[in-house]
């Protein structure tokens, strides 16, 4: 059983915020939107800081990114900096061509399998195609980064941080030392101004952002987009009925960035698949900045809060009897947003911690599982029916797929 697993069902015993121990660490788990609120918007600043992880200190080389850097200046400094030169509205539509330019290609990809009768490793090349978009963006036309092996060097990265959760210390892997060559060859060949804000930006922090930026974009589009499809091979009826709205609205042209808000169903397919397979099952663990008492629970300073979102999205008091089934009805009139302001639904986290770049990674979700969708129907190698397709999770700081999605695509324009 897996941690987020196992802490569920502890919960369901011990109620929705418990207090354990970590080796020597105190921390509380929580397991509810009701008690989420409490600790994430009501209390937020209190829990506003990170723990500081050895091992993140060795692969950052001292200096933090937005994730995991202490609450202070600094983090908001980096904070600023993140949300004005990529997250601003008008910066995530600028590159709208470069998405749509990648994801030519990527449909284009996937008729020649189809004309092969090929069986595809969806995972492997939705990683690749979230890939090319995030660094597209953040260091401009990149060619070079599969000589790094960037996508296991994330994964790795993602279990050591999923790892160092739930312990006291992880012994650092040397494979990263590819990640810093990785950056910094980036970083000279585009001739990146590296000092815009004075000495708070020097090249480790820009290093650092681009580490956190990238692992984070992947983190947050690829894994749903695996359990989206997934899902919906699953579940041929939801499949059927997603193709038919898509049909309905854009015939037989690509779907567009700004054609996402008349998809209604699209979205609830979306929010069903980040209920069941939220992005982090645990969200990164915040740490209290000062003593406090929580609905009778004392709280010291320097304690850990882990909230498991894995559980609020199987919250019976929210999500009924039926709350393990993939039922993307169960949104209809029903106005829970992924934003931040619904408790019952924080896949990206909430707060002043939430995830900065939580709208392009729903842009990016939605417009690839449209074209997958609305371009091919799927078929399960070997004969595999749906009802026989793997769902298991693997263990991480994310929530990969255990078994790579692998599939037959059937084009059907």
């Amino acid at each position: 059983m897996l941690p987020h697993q196992s802490l569920y069902h502890l919960a369901k015993k011990h109620g929705a915020i418990m207090s354990i121990r970590l080796g020597s660490v105190p921390a509380v788990v929580v397991s509810s939107p009701e008690v989420a609120e409490i600790f994430l918007k009501t209390h937020d600043v209190v829990f506003a800081s990170r723990p500081k992880f050895q091992v993140l200190q060795s692969i950052y080389n001292g200096k933090m990114g937005i994730a995991f850097t202490e609450y202070g200046p600094y983090w908001r400094s980096l904070r600023k900096f993140c949300n004005q030169q990529h997250f601003t509205a008008s910066k995530i539509e600028s590159f709208a061509p470069s998405r749509k330019e990648v994801l030519t290609h990527f449909i284009e990809s996937l008729k020649e399998a189809a004309a092969a009768k090929e069986v595809v490793n969806i995972s492997k090349k939705v990683g690749n195609l979230n890939a090319k978009m995030i660094l597209n963006m953040i260091l401009g036309p990149v060619k070079k980064y599969e000589e790094f092996n960037l996508k296991e060097i994330i994964e790795e990265l993602l279990y050591m941080v999923g790892v160092f959760n739930l312990a006291d210390f992880v012994p650092f892997l040397g494979a990263f030392d590819l990640q810093d060559d990785f950056i910094s060859t980036m970083l000279t060949e585009l001739n990146k101004q590296i000092n815009p804000n004075g000495d708070i930006m020097d090249r480790n922090c820009i290093k650092a952002i681009t580490i956190d930026m990238i692992v984070a974009s992947l983190d947050t589009s690829t894994a749903p987009l695996e359990w989206a499809l997934s899902a919906l091979i699953k579940h041929p009826r939801v499949m059927l009925k997603l193709q038919k709205v898509l049909e309905r609205i854009i015939r037989k042209r690509m779907v567009e960035e700004n054609d996402l808000p008349k998809f209604e169903y699209l979205d609830m397919v979306v929010k069903e698949t980040l209920r069941l397979y939220p992005v982090a099952p645990m969200l990164i663990p915040r740490e209290s900045m000062e003593d406090i008492v929580i609905d009778g629970c004392y709280i010291p300073k320097k304690s850990r809060v882990i909230v498991n979102v894995w559980a609020i999205g199987r919250d019976l008091n929210v999500w009924s009897n039926n709350d393990e089934e993939f039922f993307s009805e169960r949104f209809v009139n029903r106005n829970i947003e992924l934003h931040g302001h619904d408790f019952e639904l924080i896949p990206f986290g909430l707060g002043c911690r939430v995830c900065p770049g939580r709208k392009l990674a729903l842009i990016t979700v939605k417009l690839i599982l449209a074209q997958l969708v609305h371009f091919f129907d799927w078929e399960l190698a070997g004969g595999m029916s749906p009802n026989e397709l793997d769902m298991t999770e693997k263990f991480s700081s994310t929530l990969p797929r255990k078994n790579n999605l692998c599939a037959k695509p059937i084009y059907r324009m």
